[in-house]
């Protein structure tokens, strides 16, 4: 399949939307299952900024780490050499579709795991060094209880990465970036009909829980609308010791 009609595919996908009537599960593996095969190749160009967050993480040898709604484990590749050097690394997720390319992805490696389970609700066994969500928060209904979960399962000192769209507030904290009426307005219509719900909130509660903070506020090019530019941030926090 030429990558044309791949693209093609994903974008009815992205046209018929996010089922409504099932569970989220049941709506994420509707959702999600037609286009699995090639999930990774096209949000590779709309999902910026994966790369750098785990660089700002930099996980050391040793460390333990989870990821919340980790789908196919594509992050799992920014960890390059790393990877190896870790104790355990949990991909956790709610859709088969996903999590069976995941685990293909996590095969030769023994440190990790692919679990299908909820983030709000998922414990790992040890309290874990990094936690991490990669365009998750903003599909994920009750997205404070996946917030305040992450918190809890971080060590003290621990650090919780997120990357994933947004819009700021009308009127943002000092320092903080301020979009116009329009991107306020027109994203998160835009991706609501796939079930991603870009907010000023989730960030807001990010920095209030964690205070001691980096963010990064950015734009990237989307596919397929030339000249558009949708906002993304990247959170660090640390958990207080």
């Amino acid at each position: 399949m030429t990558s044309r009609a791949v693209d093609l595919r994903i974008l009815l996908s992205l046209l018929r939307g996010l089922p409504r009537g099932g569970s989220h599960a049941e709506n994420l593996q509707a959702f999600y299952g037609p286009q699995a095969e090639h999930y990774d190749a096209f949000r590779e160009r709309l999902l910026a900024g994966r790369r750098e967050l785990i660089r700002m993480l930099a996980p050391p040898g040793g460390a333990r780490v989870v990821e919340l709604g980790g789908g196919t484990g594509q992050n799992l590749t920014y960890f390059g050499d790393g990877l190896a050097r870790l104790e355990s690394v949990e991909i956790v997720d709610l859709c088969p579709a996903l999590i069976a390319r995941a685990r293909r992805r996590a095969a030769d490696w023994p440190n990790v795991r692919v679990i299908e389970a909820d983030a709000t609700t998922y414990r790992p066994a040890q309290p874990a060094d990094c936690v991490y969500l990669s365009y998750a928060l903003t599909m994920i209904p009750d997205w404070k209880a996946v917030i305040d979960n992450a918190i809890a399962m971080l060590r003290p000192g621990g650090l919780l990465g997120v990357v994933d769209f947004y819009v700021s507030a009308a009127s943002p904290p000092p320092g903080a970036v301020r979009h116009g009426a329009f991107t306020r307005f027109f994203w998160p219509r835009w991706f609501a009909h796939d079930g991603v719900h870009p907010s000023p909130d989730h960030l807001a509660r990010l920095r209030a829980l964690l205070p001691d903070h980096a963010v990064r506020e950015c734009r990237a090019p989307v596919p397929y609308l030339p000249g558009m530019r949708v906002p993304y941030y990247i959170f660090v926090g640390r958990r207080a010791q």
